[in-house]
């Protein structure tokens, strides 16, 4: 027999009497509103406050909710708009014990803490909508069940960065999802997370608006603007921005939020019950760290630079659309309106960032409130197939490891039976190089998260011993690795058992390491020069391997000084090498005699940041310079004038040659890298990195995988992977720090010269007094991997994998 609402008071008022408490005002009148709407045969719904709500109030309510399901109310709604004395974890028992009848959860998390947030991450909801506003959340793990979901809400969360791997694995039914005004970056492992959801139609991470000239835009009911408006705003903007009959109706200035809104999407009772036709119809890390909000503004014609403020948004279904006739409806007219972005979350400002997430995601029926066109899908695989790539040496389809080496072995096979007759029986793209592209590009598909280990010494971190300031991989030996620190010790590791090989003290003789470069043909040897100057000559060999207290000189050898230094590179004899630092002179020196043979003046007319000598010419060099000229010299001819000049828009930081010295990459300030011929200078490839448009963001880029693949990191931002050849890039990877108080940059980044798809990042942080790290990265090995090398190392990495 169904419980009437009357019952329901009777038995919470008589439950408080046992309990002895009065009754809660606010859920009496939630009661008798619940009534009320039954009678006017609307939604029977409960809403409770929990702001309204103190802890001895629970007990007599946890009663009550055990009635609902034989009762008339046909949904709860649970609210938290401010701050509220109600403990978290009777606010978490309370929605459990409403379960199945459970609808809208909207809480702002303004009161409660980690434990509350990760409960709920951990074992789910049965709310068909939860909104966690201004939640905490670092990186998002909804790994609990929700199976009764369909829309998500974490607008305002501005601690959200990322999400880890496990987020959204039971969530079968959310249909849309909004985060704006988050932190959220990498268009990798978001649409990686996002894929995990079947039934997704509507996302945003930003919503449009209009506006025209005269500054009129959406409004508050309160007559507020946007910009002084609460939450609440947003709340009425839709996820999807639906047809206008009236496209007048679109373009008058005096119109109000609630007007055009009553055609939007809106989570009202109607809406909710249509959800479950609409769906078959259509068929934690908690962060301390408070980020500030952005909220940019950006027009329409600026994203996306083929539309007009004379091609409207709105259109009639898709399914009605005829390429052959009118796709839209009646054009806008009024070319003063224009379209403005707010609340966007960082990953908006990605470049082509509407058709990443179009074609990553085929299902998606609307991005950003704006209803996704059948033009719009052609347009964004065109785009993607332009500039990015889907899997390493243009792979187009995922394919497991078992299944290759399944196909090298049965080819093997082949092969042995037809090697008399036909010794050209292999097909070119089914040699061993191939089948090792195959094998990265399998793996490299099927981890979104790389791996990602800082490295650490004696059972120490490095940060807790060490101040690394530069780094280089051993030429030759797979298993070494030097680093200098801004203390100006040297340290050779081994960096596969991460043990300390050779330790250099600083013998109070240098400051910071800004230079290293081994030798090639004398392998034990290496060159390393400091910011104020000093030059010296190691073997490790004839140095100790513990750190210890006893001063020697270690059998180096002491070059004249480079004041202010900032790079050191050997030629590819080990004959000679070459010195550059903050003025606009080269210093050559002979490694033979130790003498300093000339200086070479006013090459560029600024400083020269990096001097790198050709791989395999002894006499070829190139300088960068922030006088924005790049330059290539050869001794052979007494460098008074360079062999080429080829010039950037703003300051070189540094500029490097291929493995083959068929090219040198240049690497300008904000994102600005370009690859040229090394014969003569002609620019081969222009590499598409959006700018931050900051004189401060410094970027570097090497090779990787030999010249296949090129890396580039800078301040404050991804390190992304490109292909060398076409410019597509085919990962981003974000480092963030844990528990810190501002963001992790790039400060040095080298690729592995032994292990494709490998790097290591010298990671530094935005903050006085922070301590760098060197990560290493594994784009072929997910975030859960653990290796013989690190499986017993007691320290959590205090990196996250932001993209892959």
């Amino acid at each position: 027999m169904t419980i009437d609402i009357q019952t329901l008071e009777d038995r919470y008022i008589d439950s408080c009497r046992r309990q002895g408490v009065l009754p809660n005002s606010s859920i009496l009148s939630s009661l008798f509103k619940a009534e009320v709407k039954k009678s006017n045969h609307e939604l029977c719904k409960l809403e409770i406050l929990i702001d309204d709500l103190k802890d001895v109030d629970i007990a007599p309510l946890l009663d009550l909710c055990m009635n609902f399901d034989a009762s008339e109310i046909e949904a709860v709604d649970v609210r938290n708009e401010s701050s509220c004395v109600l403990n978290g974890e009777h606010a978490l028992s309370l929605m459990r014990a409403v379960n199945k009848k459970l609808r809208v959860v909207h809480l702002q998390d303004l009161s409660y803490g980690k434990d509350f947030l990760r409960n709920i991450s951990q074992r789910g909801l049965a709310c068909q909508v939860l909104t966690l506003r201004c939640s905490r959340f670092r990186k998002l793990n909804l790994m609990g069940e929700f199976m009764h979901m369909h829309t998500l809400n974490l607008d305002f969360s501005s601690s959200l960065t990322s999400f880890q791997e496990e987020c959204f694995n039971c969530m079968p039914n959310l249909m849309r999802l909004s985060m704006c005004d988050t932190r959220i970056t990498n268009l990798w492992t978001t649409v990686a997370a996002l894929s995990k959801l079947p039934s997704l139609i509507e996302l945003r991470f930003q919503y449009w608006q209009y506006c025209n000239d005269s500054g009129i835009s959406f409004t508050s009911c309160s007559g507020k603007s946007d910009d002084t408006a609460d939450f609440s705003l947003l709340d009425r903007i839709p996820f999807i921005v639906e047809p206008f009959t009236n496209t007048t109706e679109l373009a008058d200035p005096n119109i109000s939020a609630e007007d055009p809104l009553r055609n939007f999407y809106s989570l009202d009772e109607e809406v909710v019950n249509h959800d479950v036709q609409s769906m078959a119809e259509d068929s934690s890390d908690d962060s301390e760290v408070d980020f500030t909000s952005h909220h940019h503004r950006y027009w329409l014609s600026d994203v996306f630079p083929g539309w007009s403020s004379e091609v409207p948004l709105l259109y009639e279904n898709e399914e009605e659309e005829d390429s052959s006739q009118g796709t839209f409806v009646e054009p806008i007219t009024d070319v003063s309106m224009k379209y403005m972005s707010r609340h966007a979350s960082p990953i908006c400002y990605e470049k082509h960032y509407r058709e990443f997430m179009i074609a990553s995601l085929p299902n998606l029926k609307s991005l950003d409130n704006m209803r996704i066109r059948k033009i719009d899908k052609e347009r964004a695989t065109g785009i993607f197939s332009q500039y990015f790539e889907y899997l390493p040496y243009k792979w187009k389809h995922k394919e497991s490891v078992v299944s290759i080496l399944q196909k090298r072995e049965i080819k093997s096979g082949q092969s042995k039976v037809h090697s008399s007759k036909n010794r050209t029986s292999y097909p070119s793209r089914q040699s061993q190089y191939f089948y090792a592209r195959s094998l990265s590009a399998a793996k490299l598909g099927s981890s979104t998260w790389p791996f990602l280990h800082p490295l650490s010494l004696l059972g120490c971190e490095l940060d807790k011993g060490f101040h690394p300031r530069q780094f280089e991989y051993h030429p030759s030996d797979s298993s070494l690795m030097v680093f200098g620190t801004l203390d100006g010790e040297v340290v050779v590791i081994n960096h596969e058992n991460e043990h300390i090989v050779s330790y250099i003290p600083s013998l109070g003789a240098m400051n910071s390491v800004l230079g290293l470069c081994w030798l090639k043909k004398y392998p034990s040897k290496l060159i390393a020069g400091s910011d104020n100057g000093s030059l010296k000559l190691y073997d490790i060999h004839h140095i100790p391997r513990k750190v210890t207290g006893i001063h020697g000189n270690f059998g180096c050898v002491t070059f004249d000084e480079f004041d202010q230094l900032t790079s050191v590179h050997v030629n590819s004899t080990d004959e000679l090498f070459l010195a550059s630092g903050y003025s606009r002179n080269v210093a050559l020196y002979d490694i033979n005699s130790g003498k300093r043979l000339q200086v070479f003046t006013d090459m560029h007319r600024g400083h020269i940041n990096v001097v790198k000598f050709a791989n395999h010419s002894p006499s070829i060099f190139a300088t960068s310079s922030f006088d924005h000229d790049v330059k290539m010299w050869d001794l052979r001819q007494k460098p008074i004038h360079p062999c080429f000049t080829v010039s950037s828009s703003r300051g070189n930081v540094m500029v490097c040659f291929s493995p083959d010295d068929q090219y040198i990459l240049a690497s300008a300030v904000d994102n600005e890298v370009r690859q040229y011929l090394a014969i003569d200078g002609r620019l081969h490839l222009v590499f598409d990195i959006a700018p931050t448009e900051s004189s401060q963001n410094y970027t570097r880029s090497y090779y990787m995988n030999g010249r296949d693949y090129i890396i580039s990191g800078s301040c404050d931002e991804h390190v992304r992977i490109c292909c060398a050849q076409t410019g597509r890039r085919l990962r981003d990877i974000s480092l963030e720090g844990r528990n810190l108080g501002s963001s992790v940059f790039v400060q040095s980044l080298r690729g592995d010269p032994f292990r494709d798809f490998n790097l290591s990042v010298l990671a530094a942080y935005m903050r006085p007094g922070s301590k760098s790290k060197i990560v290493k990265i594994n784009l072929l090995a997910s975030s859960g991997h653990t290796n013989k090398d690190d499986s017993d190392n007691p320290h959590p990495c205090p990196f996250h994998s932001m993209g892959a």
